[in-house]
């Protein structure tokens, strides 16, 4: 998963401003129905702070009392600007509030904004800035019963308690974020190893279907002058094969549809699949097609029979086998195969294809190596081990061990 987690886009991992309220580029976003409650709630709580210190105006000089109240109500006015210019707002406000008491509502949600909307490296001097701005109001406005020193306990206790509520708030979005991006990342990737299943299905399927196409195909070309019946008994074969691998494909196809179309509604449905009973009759098409091709089983640990060999195990063999046969007929279709089927419960099942290089001066079928590549894919995901090559004596070897549980 590391690997592939690499092909994720990185905008992926940064959280996005719009989550936090706030528009990318300083652009505005539009609120939502919550977001339209969350800021009501902050501005009446704006006012509602900016109300509770207007009572203790009494006796104050007219002018200041007059200057209060146009800051408290500009202050309250410029919470509504809180999710565009958060630091503004809070820098502002506190600075104001060091002296004017009114604007302390402001402060305290300018605060609590940035805290939520911005990182702590941004959040974190502003708290101090709120913090230093304590010390000059407490000496220049002193409460008659606290004092300058319980003045700033209090502020202190305020300015804490309400940084701390808006960094776990952000926290939490943060954690709410990571999970939906993960639960995303997730179903993307169940998408995508279900396209690579599929495509190893088609590739295991139409490659050995068209192989047997040009195989038939060569044939009728070098031997212009065949019997009819083999001319006939060619054609059939083709047109067998087409039709078989038009019925493969539209199976396949239609599985893949319904992946994209299912969603969530419940798992997809595989297309039939062959076992390891299936083996015979995929040898016996092969020398019905002209090769050479010799099976051997030898399965033991009290099941002889290959009809009694696990669905799943049986299929990963008989995809192992059927590749090989289809890569032997690209690359040396006059070699005789051997195929070799061995093992029991406990002791794993052991396929083992082997062929002699022969060279091949007749047009050869093009091939990349893909099938090679997913087999080796599909037997470790099945827990097993896999191997390919020439050998010293010229044969070229292929060999797969798959864990069979007693």
């Amino acid at each position: 998963m590391s690997e592939r987690r690499e092909h994720v886009p990185e905008y992926r991992w940064a959280l996005p401003s719009v989550l936090l309220g706030d528009g990318a580029d300083g652009r505005p976003v539009r609120r939502s129905t919550r977001d339209w409650i969350v800021d009501i709630a902050m501005f009446l709580t704006a006012c509602l702070l900016a109300l509770l210190t207007a009572t203790e105006l009494d006796g104050e000089p007219r002018g200041l009392v007059l200057t209060e109240q146009v800051t408290g109500v500009l202050s309250c006015a410029a919470v509504w600007l809180r999710r565009r210019w958060p630091v503004a707002l809070a820098l502002v406000s506190t600075v104001m509030a060091s002296y004017l008491e009114m604007a302390g509502g402001a402060s305290v949600v300018g605060l609590f904004t940035v805290a939520v909307h911005r990182p702590f490296k941004i959040s974190g001097p502003v708290a101090a800035v709120n913090l230093v701005t304590l010390v000059p109001y407490g000496v220049l406005r002193p409460d008659p019963e606290l004092g300058a020193g319980g003045m700033f306990v209090l502020g202190v206790a305020i300015v804490a308690t309400v940084f701390a509520w808006g960094i776990v708030v952000r926290a939490r979005r943060q954690l709410v974020w990571s999970l939906r991006q993960r639960a995303v990342i997730a179903a993307e990737d169940a998408k995508r190893l279900e396209r690579e299943r599929i495509a190893r299905e088609m590739h295991d399927v139409l490659a050995h279907r068209i192989s047997m196409l040009s195989l038939h195909a060569g044939a009728l070309e070098f031997r212009p002058d065949a019997p009819a019946e083999d001319i006939a008994r060619a054609a059939g074969a083709i047109r067998d094969n087409a039709h078989l691998a038009l019925q493969d494909l539209r199976e396949v196809i239609g599985v893949l549809r319904h992946s994209s179309s299912a969603g969530d509604d419940g798992p997809v449905p595989d297309p039939p699949q062959p076992t390891l009973a299936d083996l015979r009759a995929l040898v016996e098409e092969c020398r019905q097609a002209g090769m050479k091709v010799s099976y051997t089983t030898r399965l033991e640990g009290g099941t002889p029979a290959e009809g009694d060999v696990p669905r799943g195990l049986g299929r990963t063999a008989y995809r192992v086998v059927q590749e090989a046969l289809t890569n032997a007929r690209k690359h040396a279709p006059d070699a005789p195969v051997t195929v070799t089927v061995s093992g029991g419960p406990g002791e794993g099942l052991t396929v083992e294809v082997r062929n002699p290089r022969w060279a091949h001066h007749g047009r050869r079928i093009p091939g990349a190596g893909a099938g090679l590549i997913g087999l080796t894919e599909r037997v470790e995901l099945a827990g097993g081990t896999f191997g390919y090559g020439p050998r010293s004596d010229g044969d070229f070897w292929l060999r797969a061990w798959l864990p069979w549980s007693p």
